[in-house]
């Protein structure tokens, strides 16, 4: 029986399901997968850079010279290495523990490679609309850390962000259009998942986003009622198929 591994993630305000990065949530559906004992460690966003020293995790990014101290981590107590990166501990899991599910089944690793390349792509024209959005169901004391360092990304404040006016509707759209292709790709191996009856991390990292867009714009939202009609609804059906793997803790 494997050790509870310790997942580092970032709470919300709301309520008793507080998960909602899309980051974090490609390895907690990972964890749920493997059927991999694990306990949720809740940290607020001024306090990831000091989690991470501590526990001695990597950074997973520079930026203006800077390192940048990201979750996901785990700090496995059966070999006690802490690992960040949502790619870098699915690999992991996997070749630590290989008599669990794959996510990567033989084979398959340079698809979805190939797939998360195209879903990134996707990501970075949804953010505009997606950031701002999410300020709002953080934590009163993680906002203006959010807010400031979003700021500096974007160069301008959080409420100019999103597209606007006649602006809004193209841009909108080539988010659609990004999401369609990948479903495209998939409907032509014959689904639910990307690899046909086999589900695998990319199922994860996909069913993420629209998790992650579902609980930062709302149910009642303008936006995922229209995402929920994209693709005859599939994307919604996704969410669906994951629904046993989306408890909170295991």
């Amino acid at each position: 029986m494997a050790s509870v591994i310790r997942f580092f993630d970032i709470p919300s305000n709301l309520g008793e399901k507080q998960a909602w990065s899309p980051s974090t949530w490609k390895i907690r559906f990972a964890l749920n997968y493997k059927k991999l004992p694990y306990e949720t460690t809740w940290v607020e966003y001024p306090d990831i850079e000091n989690t991470c020293k501590e526990l001695g995790a990597d950074p997973t990014s520079v930026r203006n010279g800077k390192s940048r101290y990201t979750f996901p981590v785990i700090h496995d107590p059966s070999t006690g290495k802490t690992i960040s990166d949502s790619l870098a501990i699915a690999k992991y899991l996997d070749a630590q523990y290989p008599d669990t599910p794959r996510l990567f089944p033989s084979g398959t690793m340079p698809l979805q490679l190939a797939l998360l390349h195209a879903l990134a792509q996707t990501v970075e024209r949804l953010v505009v609309f997606s950031i701002p959005a999410s300020l709002y169901i953080l934590n009163e004391v993680s906002r203006p850390f959010v807010r400031e360092a979003r700021e500096v990304m974007f160069g301008k404040k959080l409420e100019d962000v999103p597209p606007a006016g006649a602006e809004r509707e193209p841009a909108w759209a080539k988010i659609r259009e990004g999401f369609g292709t990948i479903d495209g790709w998939i409907q032509e191996g014959g689904g639910p998942f990307v690899m046909g009856d086999t589900i695998s991390y990319v199922d994860f990292a996909l069913g993420a986003i629209i998790l992650y867009l579902k609980r930062v714009f709302g149910e009642e939202s303008v936006e995922w009622k229209d995402i929920s009609q994209w693709n005859e609804g599939r994307w919604v059906k996704r969410l669906e198929d994951l629904k046993t793997l989306q408890d909170e803790d295991k």
